[in-house]
């Protein structure tokens, strides 16, 4: 594929990653963990709960909204290049999940990127951005009266934020990014920016204006979180920084990046504390250690008002959660160009069943081996589907493995239950798929889509 990271990458979100180490990407990539954020949510997701969601950028200001039920929102996309299957249920689950803690839900069609990046026509975008995705992403429970579905192409407010966000991105950082080659195509570039643009639309004031915004994602889709954070950065007036002085005493300095006429007089005359005003920064003193992260959220407020004065976006960073991959039911990745390797929602129930009773599992060579040495669950597909998607309860889910583990399970029993599951869960979300048709129809935004 042309424009793809080069063999040297560790990440690449448009070539198919298998990622067997977890680890690396906190130590790599500057990942946070997200057992430590796990702590501090009263009703986690069993994605979080189970270890699936491994990591994290930024998700404490997301976290302080929930806590404070002040506003935030939640931001994914889907790119309709073919059927919806059991990955981008994951980040549909996630979504819907933050929208009932009360985010402000954005659900993207990228129909651009599948464009420029796929070669997908238009005609089938829609049709696809439609009838496999839109349709089950109501099914499972998202809430289009509260919500915002969009396809790319058709909004404009992204595509003029998109074009402000490319004053502050260039041929040779993008590049390095995503290790784009010399024939990369220019619609593939622009659609970075357009998809930079999709992160940071929740905070317009279309919107509501600035507010901490999380993109549930695979940990492929990470060089765009990191290239956004450093756009929407760059797109403040003001940095706003912890430092010490000579006596190692806090402080914190608010540097402007370029003169505004008044603004830096704005903030520093509602700043209480004491402070000492330069020509192109401020310097606030007399704070105690342990206050100076209470203070610097406080001026963040104060700052960020002044930049909406002034014309400016006043972007919060945005935040990201990183799931972990699903096996592909033959073993190793799961591939659109192999059928046998994933299911989707949209299959005849009975061929779902029929992947699920044929899928790899992590069973021994022989019954004798499988109850003398015990299963191995972590190698195990059918496991992935019941700990991912087919069993709710975590004591169900602890049975399970402990069973598998002390080889009191067979791999035909278990394959057995999940297909039973499967073939259960995919009927339910096919009926649900035709009570979303009618919840789009009753819709005045959304209806028209059904004609496509």
């Amino acid at each position: 594929m042309k424009g793809r990271v080069s063999s040297t990458a560790a990440i690449d979100p448009w070539g198919v990653t298998d990622i067997k180490d977890y680890s690396r990407l906190f130590e790599d990539f500057g990942i946070s963990r997200f057992a430590d954020a796990l702590k501090q949510i009263e009703q986690p997701h069993l994605y979080m709960r189970r270890g699936i969601i491994v990591g994290h950028r930024g998700y404490e200001d997301v976290l302080r909204a929930m806590q404070t039920k002040s506003k935030f929102a939640v931001m994914s996309g889907f790119m309709p290049s073919g059927r919806i299957h059991l990955g981008g249920k994951m980040v549909m689950d996630e979504i819907i999940w933050h929208q009932r803690m009360g985010g402000d839900a954005f659900a993207c069609i990228a129909d651009m990127e599948s464009h420029s990046v796929r070669g997908v026509s238009w005609k089938q975008c829609k049709e696809i951005g439609v009838h496999e995705y839109i349709l089950s992403l109501v099914a499972l429970g998202f809430d289009v009266d509260k919500g915002h579905i969009y396809f790319q192409s058709a909004n404009e407010k992204l595509r003029n934020l998109a074009f402000e966000l490319g004053t502050e991105a260039n041929f040779s950082e993008i590049s390095a990014i995503y290790g784009f080659s010399g024939d990369v195509n220019i619609s593939h570039m622009i659609s970075v920016l357009v998809q930079n643009a999709d992160i940071l639309q929740p905070q317009l004031s279309e919107y509501g204006g600035p507010k901490p915004v999380v993109i549930p994602v695979g940990v492929d889709q990470d060089p765009h979180i990191r290239l956004t954070r450093d756009i929407a950065s760059r797109m403040r007036m003001f940095r706003v920084e912890k430092r010490q002085d000579n006596n190692q005493k806090p402080y914190i300095s608010i540097r402007e990046k370029q003169a505004y006429k008044g603004a830096l007089e704005a903030v520093a005359s509602r700043i209480e504390a004491p402070k000492k005003v330069y020509e192109m920064h401020i310097d606030v003193f007399g704070i105690e250690a342990s206050e100076i992260d209470r203070n610097i959220l406080d001026i963040e407020e104060i700052v960020r008002a002044v930049e909406l004065e002034y014309g400016g976006y006043g972007f919060f960073l945005p935040a990201a959660t990183y799931h972990r991959f699903m096996q592909g039911l033959t073993g190793g990745k799961m591939s659109s160009s192999v059928p046998e390797s994933y299911i989707a929602l949209t299959e005849p129930p009975e061929e779902a069943a029929r992947k699920v009773k044929q899928a790899k599992t992590g069973g021994r060579a022989t019954a004798a081996e499988q109850k003398r040495l015990g299963g191995l669950p972590e190698q195990c597909t059918v496991y992935d589907l019941m700990m991912f998607h087919l069993v709710e309860e975590d004591a169900q889910m602890k049975e399970i493995f402990e069973e598998c583990k002390a080889g009191k399970r067979t791999c035909k029993a278990c394959k057995l239950e999940a297909a039973e599951l499967m073939h259960a869960f995919i009927k339910r979300h096919q009926e649900e798929r035709e009570r979303a048709k009618e919840v789009l129809k009753e819709h005045e935004v959304y209806k028209h889509w059904l004609q496509i």
